[in-house]
């Protein structure tokens, strides 16, 4: 059997950690995903998917990420039943995330987060003497070589 789960998507909503009673962190979010095709003459459809992830993956999103940024996420499909505060019986359809990824640009999430990525290069610095120019030289610099049996490899 099969179970598995793959969307890509932007937060509708801040994600908020909370902790179970035995102090396990978990975040439910909501992922906004335009379906891939539309029909002609309409406006293409957004599915809203629920995610919960736990541990340290809830813990991680919650940190870098917010409202609007694009996710990826990666998981299973879960459902479960529950009962509403009116006694009416429902069940729940949503992907419990066993990896997040960051998927959109730098600058379309506006920085969030204290992950900036790897510090750009540095400039070298500056010789006090300029490289020495070569000329293209002459055919009469090389030595020629014969056979294989010199070669390292």
């Amino acid at each position: 059997m099969l179970n598995v789960a793959v969307i890509m998507g932007r937060l509708v909503a801040d994600p908020e950690l909370r902790h179970t009673a035995n102090d396990i962190a978990v975040t439910s979010f909501r992922v906004a995903v335009d379906r891939s095709y539309a029909r002609q003459g309409t406006e293409r459809q957004t599915d809203f998917i629920d995610v919960v992830a736990w541990r340290q993956t809830a813990e991680f999103v919650c940190r870098y990420f917010t409202k609007g940024q694009m996710i990826a996420v990666n998981g299973s499909i879960q459902t479960r039943n529950y009962e509403d505060r009116q006694g009416n019986k429902r069940t729940a359809v949503e992907i419990v995330a066993s990896d997040v990824s960051f998927t959109g640009s730098k600058r379309e999430s506006g920085g969030a987060g204290a992950f900036d990525g790897p510090p750009p290069p540095q400039q070298p610095p500056a010789l006090s003497e300029p490289a020495p120019a070569y000329s293209s030289g002459s055919s009469e610099s090389f030595e020629e070589m014969f056979g294989d049996d010199d070669l390292p490899f």
